[in-house]
């Protein structure tokens, strides 16, 4: 139905090319003029000023999620003032011993337009509506919780 493009860059420039000294730093070009400078996480020797892949993936799934709520509360007549939200991804090793990221915690924190509101039930029911209908949280294994 669509695609959607990233070209990533990345130079040695004059560093050496050994496993501590190579620079991680990298950056992201989505073909609009937007280009993020990313890195590894500071824990795999990145530069802890740039975002890192893991952040990238969890911000992803937390905007995914918000969009998706976002428009499901939209054509349900729910008026939203402000979306925040503080994803934490937890990068753990798996079964086989790999480290993945094994959940995605969402603690999304809503203020709705007065009077539009809804029940604590249909809250949880928009959250789980849109966790289903999430492209993205279709898209991945890991578990993704949202907290309210």
């Amino acid at each position: 139905m669509s695609e959607h493009i990233a070209t990533l860059t990345w130079k040695r420039g004059d560093a050496a090319f050994d496993y501590k000294s190579y620079s991680r730093n990298h950056s992201w070009d989505f073909g609009n003029g937007t280009e993020i400078t990313a890195s590894a996480a500071s824990d795999y020797l990145g530069d802890p000023d740039q975002v890192d892949p893991e952040q990238a993936f969890v911000a992803a799934l937390a905007s995914c999620h918000m969009l998706t709520f976002l428009a499901i509360a939209a054509m349900s007549k729910i008026t939203v003032e402000s979306y925040n939200d503080r994803a934490v991804g937890h990068l753990e090793k798996n079964e086989a011993g790999k480290f993945v990221i094994t959940r995605v915690d969402l603690y999304p924190k809503i203020v709705f337009a007065d009077g539009s509101a809804p029940s604590e039930k249909l809250h949880e029911r928009l959250h789980h509506k849109a966790h289903e209908e999430c492209f993205l949280a279709n898209s991945v294994t890991c578990e993704i919780v949202t907290h309210l």
